[in-house]
């Protein structure tokens, strides 16, 4: 299928979200409460199979204050597609998409340690990258630089 007639179906499906290219990728803009429910319509009907990535990416100085970005590749088609949704710094949250791509259990949990930002449905937000008893979210872009942590007895 070529990029015009999958962009053409991703428009058609996209929740009401913006759909645009950049970089010579599509990328679509949605609301929080949208990802699922596009995420689910573009694994069934649009073939994109793979969960390549969840990040997120900190605007201090806007609001909403992070966008939460996933990356979905077809194997069928051959394409990637960007995902951007908008979430606040007072309750950053989206809904986990683990019922549709069992990974993003992982990813979801590193981007909770980096960021904060919270997962509704996955039910392992345990620390992956940091440790037990770290505090803060060092990816935040108001993180202190020279922190200090608090130290944890070594497990043996």
């Amino acid at each position: 299928m070529a990029d015009a007639a999958i962009a053409e179906r991703i428009q058609a499906v996209s929740a009401g979200g913006a759909v645009a290219t950049s970089h010579g990728m599509l990328v679509i803009t949605v609301l929080p409460d949208k990802v699922f429910a596009l995420v689910r319509r573009l694994k069934s009907e649009l073939l994109f199979d793979l969960l390549l990535d969840i990040t997120a990416v900190d605007w201090p100085q806007r609001t909403p204050r992070f966008d939460v970005v996933y990356h979905f590749y077809s194997t069928s088609h051959f394409s990637r597609v960007r995902l951007k949704t908008g979430v606040a710094a007072d309750a950053p949250a989206v809904d986990s998409l683990v019922p549709l791509y069992g990974s993003a259990a992982f990813m979801e949990r590193e981007c909770h340690d980096m960021y904060g930002i919270v997962f509704n449905g996955n039910a392992d937000l345990r620390p992956i990258l940091l440790y037990e008893g770290f505090a803060g979210h060092p990816l935040r872009k108001d993180y202190p630089k020279l922190r200090e942590q608090p130290l944890v007895p070594y497990r043996t």
